[in-house]
């Protein structure tokens, strides 16, 4: 009660409204408190006859109320509504005191309640949402105090939607999830008083990854003893292996549902490949010869555009390889001469004539001097910078077209990088270049 200032208001429902008044404060203040409301010419309180939990922020400084009535009024709890202080979205429950727990990872409640009994029983690092569910700025809260949580929702129906609902935006956020099971009870209060600490903190221990857990869940929603039931929820849960971007990530979740489902690791895996290739466009078997030597032609100049101005600004060499490689130039020579000057580059140095000089016959010495020297005419600073971006933006969708076309189904590897160039190809759109 100390620790939680947790009081009380009468059950009079004016008793707060007199007493703040006879201290001189004028209604549009009172108002914007959020403590009373106003109707029908006359003033009641927000909170009466409940006990009242005050919400503090990081410094713990009330910043808002919430209320559990006693008896069998409606509605049962009852929470202040967003004020200049007071944000829901952007505080957590308990949040002022867990951050110091000396623990790696937060426990995440359902409400109050939970976090004070918890708290009570030691597990001092547990927070909730307070009347909502958790949302991404409070997943982002937890980011700046924590990398890992334990979702602690009660074991009913209500408790198993909140979780699925907040283990996208928890991973989102960057933050490892696991779901603790309570069965048979239904919330912590209920299993600390009835098994004791001990044996909380080994469910805790054994708390379930997060996404074995979405994988329980959906596996209620088919018929496991009809071999169609059993192919579906296989093929749904190849789909949502796919959403992991490492390839590493991959093969650990298929190992795990392998053993948990009794799948074999190789029939999960093509599942999952055909998923996969389903986001790749089938390979184009008609190709006009004239428009592809026209495309080449362009793709071509745009890279010797890239070979020229890494060497005019060699600053943007940490911009542009980020998203081009050596391996991303078509040609063999351009590929070679690309691959020496990146490696110059990354050892702090620029020197072309030397680069030139490794080949020995004139005519290609001639050409990779051209390389270097590839004029573009454009009015301005601003206009450079844009073209630069678009040339990019040009050289990596070519880069993709073409492994797309070439990739074999089952070379994984290719698979892979092809799906690394679409996400940074993704992240080419916030890219700025600044000369």
């Amino acid at each position: 009660i100390q620790r939680f200032g947790l009081g009380y208001s009468s059950m009079y429902s004016d008793d707060l409204y007199r007493y703040i008044k006879s201290k001189g404060y004028k209604d549009d203040i009172l108002k914007e408190s959020g403590l009373f409301t106003y109707g029908d010419g006359k003033v009641t309180d927000k909170f009466w006859n409940r006990v009242m939990f005050p919400i503090m922020d990081m410094n713990n400084r009330v910043i808002g109320f919430g209320g559990r009535v006693m008896g069998d009024g409606k509605p049962k709890y009852l929470n202040s509504p967003e004020t200049k202080l007071f944000d829901k979205s952007r505080n957590l429950y308990g949040l002022n005191f867990a951050r110091t727990a000396k623990k790696r990872y937060m426990l995440v409640c359902e409400g109050y309640m939970d976090v004070i009994s918890m708290h009570q029983a030691g597990f001092t690092n547990a927070v909730a949402s307070l009347g909502t569910a958790l949302t991404s700025q409070h997943a982002s809260l937890l980011k700046r105090y924590t990398d890992e949580v334990i979702l602690t929702y009660d074991s009913d129906d209500a408790g198993v939607r909140a979780a699925l609902r907040a283990i996208p935006l928890l991973k989102e956020a960057g933050i490892s999830t696991r779901v603790l099971h309570m069965e048979p009870y239904k919330d912590p209060d209920e299993f600390i008083k009835a098994l004791g600490v001990e044996a909380f903190q080994e469910r805790i221990d054994r708390a379930e990854n997060s996404f074995l857990f979405e994988l329980s869940v959906l596996q209620k929603s088919y018929d496991m003893k009809d071999p169609d039931g059993k192919t579906r929820f296989f093929q749904a849960v190849a789909a949502k292996i796919a959403e992991f971007e490492l390839e590493i990530e991959r093969e650990n979740y298929i190992e795990a549902v392998t053993a948990r489902f009794g799948i074999s690791f190789d029939g999960m895996r093509k599942m999952v490949m055909n998923v996969l290739m389903q986001g790749v466009p089938a390979r184009k078997t008609v190709i006009r010869r004239q428009e592809n030597t026209q495309k080449e032609d362009g793709i071509k100049k745009s890279q010797r555009l890239i070979l020229t101005w890494l060497t005019e600004y060699p600053k943007l060499f940490a911009t542009i390889s980020q998203y081009i490689r050596p391996e991303d130039f078509s040609d063999d020579l351009y590929r070679e001469v690309a691959s020496m000057l990146y490696g110059q580059l990354t050892n702090g140095e620029l020197n072309p004539a030397r680069i030139t000089s490794q080949f020995t016959d004139p005519l290609k010495q001639r050409e990779v001097a051209q390389l270097f020297n590839m004029a573009l005419h454009v009015d301005n600073l601003q206009e450079q910078e844009k073209a630069i971006s678009e040339t990019i933006k040009k050289v990596m969708e070519h880069t993709i077209e073409q492994r797309t076309q070439q990739l074999d189904p089952t070379d994984i590897a290719g698979l892979q990088k092809l799906i690394d160039a679409k996400k940074r190809l993704q992240e080419l759109g916030r890219l700025h270049i600044s000369l």
